[in-house]
């Protein structure tokens, strides 16, 4: 029998990441977990946000990957609810696996009506609003795009897109010359420019090509084109699963009944019920080394109190900028330069409890209908500064705790530093309200009820020093007891599947005593999850791997 490590792993966080990390750890090893979170919740981003007897899903979490390690993991958590569809199945990685023949085995399959702990099968949609008018969301060049376009935007979108197929820009370098590879100048400038650069603050072209390679991957319009056709002649899948379609095409997802917190409060139970320690209310401010190890952190509690807890482990997913500042030892001056220029992008949610929305699908609306089918709608007007649009009803109907009232979030990206970010609760709702009226989504008099939500460093950026970001990396991964995983811990925008299986590496590699951390870092940017067709990929080895050490 192969001895498991044992000692004492401190987690920097309870998100996604951290709350992984721990459960792995206590199912594989002797090591025993202590998280520490500074806020008083379970799920970072991935929380869910109680109000009035309403819930908020902070940005919109998907639950589908194209790791059957990370479909498992949550399907072990929440069991798929009961389906009237006999033969309902998650397809992927050429795997078929079938509900009925689960039930049998655990029992019947939840039904959400009764039972809490369940993963519902949702639709996905989203689309784009413009011109005051819905696209589908990826594009497509059917009669409605034509219509809503006008004859002559269409005509110049068909010449520029031929135009980018011909003549590409190379090399890649920005996000800008990135999306116009893939749709062409002007589809880039009408459904993209905007949106993004309300994201990030910052013009597409001073953004990273790179972000575009993890967020957008391999869509670009000839692709979406084809899901478009193999749809009309029948070649869609009926799996959730769906390994052979982009991610941003993929039409249909779990999700918690209760929202993504539901998931991360279950996990949390589950490891203080294993013996592991979930600490809230702490802030590391110190990381102790000696030579290439940490031997713990300092954190402070809300109440004042200080303590070092030391460590044979550390898992951090706090902002790697904090992190570098904390280290006990200063860092070489050129490591700090980079971490303390590290850029984030902060985000505000706007709750608004409706009557209705004034806004209707032309083509599928029935009278009395009070809301669209979309799950969220990017909102591409540049007259207005709201981003995107999360409809809360369509991610789970038990997120609205009143059936005949329509439930919204309206999303707003800036700086902490920005007028955006200091106004009062009140003067959001107001200006949210003042939005979606002046669009048409909804009217003032609808309004029943909102609330205001701020979240710090949600988007770590791809500009600022992150083309110098190697030289940090190098710097802790000397450290060979410290593993760097999660969006903020890495400073990639990660989903909370990547931030999933950047912590089960982390811990593959604890167990099989690899000091190496380069497959960690891989994890998001391998080419199975850029969907390449062909040759086996970084992820597919990586999960044998995993696989083999469990």
């Amino acid at each position: 029998m192969i001895e498991t490590p044992g000692g004492m792993a401190v987690i920097i966080g309870a998100g996604p990441a951290g709350l992984t990390a721990a459960l792995e750890l206590l199912r594989r090893t002797r090591v025993k977990p202590l998280v520490l979170e500074k806020s008083a919740y379970m799920g970072g981003i991935s929380r869910t946000v109680a109000y009035n007897g309403n819930r908020i899903d902070i940005g919109g979490h998907r639950f589908f990957s194209k790791s059957d390690r990370v479909m498992d993991w949550w399907t072990s958590m929440l069991p798929v609810e009961q389906t009237s569809e006999d033969n309902h199945r998650l397809v992927y990685q050429s795997q078929e696996r079938a509900f009925a023949a689960q039930a049998a085995v655990n029992g019947p399959a939840p039904d959400p009506e009764f039972d809490d702990l369940v993963m519902l099968v949702r639709p996905r949609k989203s689309r784009i609003f413009y011109l005051r008018k819905l696209f589908d969301y990826p594009l497509k060049l059917d009669a409605t795009t034509l219509r809503n376009l006008g004859a002559l935007r269409a005509f110049k979108a068909g010449i520029s897109y031929m135009v980018s197929v011909m003549r590409p820009i190379r090399p890649e370098k920005t996000l800008e010359d990135f999306l116009i590879n893939r749709f062409g100048r002007h589809l880039y400038r009408t459904f993209f420019k905007s949106y993004t650069e309300k994201v990030w603050g910052v013009p597409c072209e001073q953004i990273s090509a790179e972000w575009g390679a993890q967020r957008i991957k391999g869509l670009s319009l000839r692709k979406a084109l084809l899901h478009h056709f193999k749809k009309l002649i029948g070649g869609r899948s009926n799996g959730i699963g769906q390994k052979d379609t982009e991610t941003s095409l993929i039409e249909k997802f779990l999700y918690p009944k209760l929202g993504p917190g539901q998931l991360w409060e279950e996990v949390a139970g589950r490891v203080r019920a294993g013996g592991g320690e979930i600490l809230t209310g702490w802030t590391v401010c110190g990381i102790h080394t000696s030579g290439d190890r940490v031997t713990g952190v300092t954190a402070r509690s809300d109440s004042g109190q200080q303590h070092f807890f030391p460590a044979q482990y550390v898992f951090s997913t706090m902002p790697v900028k904090e992190l570098v500042q904390a280290f006990d030892t200063a860092p070489p001056a050129e490591v700090s330069e980079v971490s303390d220029g590290l850029m984030y992008r902060d985000f505000i949610t706007v709750g608004l409890l409706l009557k209705r929305l004034n806004i209707k699908d032309p083509e599928r609306s029935e009278p009395g209908e009070r809301l669209l089918k979309d799950n969220w709608i990017y909102i591409q007007e540049p007259d207005v500064l709201v981003g995107r649009m999360q409809i809360f009803n369509n991610w789970s109907p038990y997120m609205v705790g009143d059936p005949e009232r329509v439930w919204i979030g309206l999303e707003y990206f800036c700086n902490d530093t920005d007028e955006l970010w200091s106004k009062s609760d009140e003067d959001m709702i107001a200006l949210a309200l003042g939005e979606v009226e002046k669009m048409g989504i909804a009217a003032h008099e609808d309004y029943v009820d909102g609330t205001v939500i701020h979240m710090e460093k949600t988007y770590p950026a791809y500009f600022g020093t992150y083309d110098r970001f190697p030289i940090v990396r190098e710097f802790v991964d000397r450290y060979h007891n410290l593993f760097l995983v999660g969006r903020n811990g890495m400073h990639k925008y990660n989903n909370q599947d990547h931030s999933m299986l950047t912590a089960m590496t982390a811990v593959d590699n604890i167990i099989a005593g690899r000091r190496d951390k380069t497959n960690i870092w891989a994890v998001n940017t391998e080419m199975d999850y850029h969907e390449s067709r062909g040759e086996p990929s970084a992820d597919a080895g990586q999960e044998r791997a995993a696989t083999a050490v469990s």
